[in-house]
């Protein structure tokens, strides 16, 4: 099979959003007189956004009454202050430039909304403009279910077997398969304790993005 797209995950996995993120959670915190959390602590858990920092800050989920409220005032926060920190992962856009040169396209498939993932993307340098970023928000149920990635599928043009899905968390893998993707699970992304990405029947594990051409090596030979 022939790769013509790779998709990223967004948070975790293109961009490193944790600083930021946890930025939001403690700010919350401090306002609600609450002991801020080291950044270390919120880190695994950026790769959930809202829903897991909130529960690791607050210890409430979507079922308790007040979390709406709870993340409508963190994402406010958040919005105001999406890219203080924010920094694409050291070898992206080397890898951009390799994957241009091989006339390959990318796109990006998250389950942030799309208010918060536009405009995080215009406000980084990449080396070479995204196919497709979609939001969560533009479709019916987020990753894992896969209707994000058939959507990037149509309108990028490409057929879900041409493309490879790379992503930090079960989630993407899952939703990846789901699509008819093959799939990348990276290690440097925002790994709980607990999660073992062999398990999640993933294509290939990597520790870095230069890692994916080996992926299109292996490919064509």
């Amino acid at each position: 099979m022939t790769t013509k797209c790779i998709l990223f995950d967004l948070d975790g996995t293109l961009v490193d959003t944790a600083p930021d993120l946890g930025a939001a959670l403690n700010s919350l915190l401090i306002e609600d007189g609450r002991k801020p959390l080291d950044a270390e602590v919120m880190r695994p858990y950026s790769s959930q956004g809202s829903r897991g920092l909130l529960r690791l800050g607050y210890g409430i989920n979507q079922e308790d009454s007040g979390y709406t409220e709870m993340r409508e005032r963190y994402l406010k926060v958040y919005a105001e202050n999406l890219c203080n920190d924010s920094v694409v992962f050291e070898g992206i856009n080397e890898l951009l430039l390799e994957l241009d040169t091989l006339g390959i396209a990318w796109g990006v498939v998250t389950n942030k909304p799309s208010n918060l993932a536009n405009p995080l993307m215009d406000q980084l340098t990449f080396a070479t403009p995204p196919a497709c970023i979609i939001g969560a928000d533009q479709v019916p149920k987020p990753k894992p279910d896969p209707a994000a990635l058939e959507l990037a599928c149509e309108l990028t043009g490409f057929h879900a077997e041409n493309c490879i899905y790379v992503g930090d968390a079960r989630r993407d893998i899952v939703a990846g398969c789901r699509a008819g993707m093959r799939t990348v699970a990276v290690t440097y992304g925002y790994i709980q304790k607990g999660d073992f990405p062999d398990q999640w029947g993933a294509d290939r594990i990597i520790n870095q993005p230069s890692e994916i051409l080996d992926c299109l090596i292996a490919e064509a030979a």
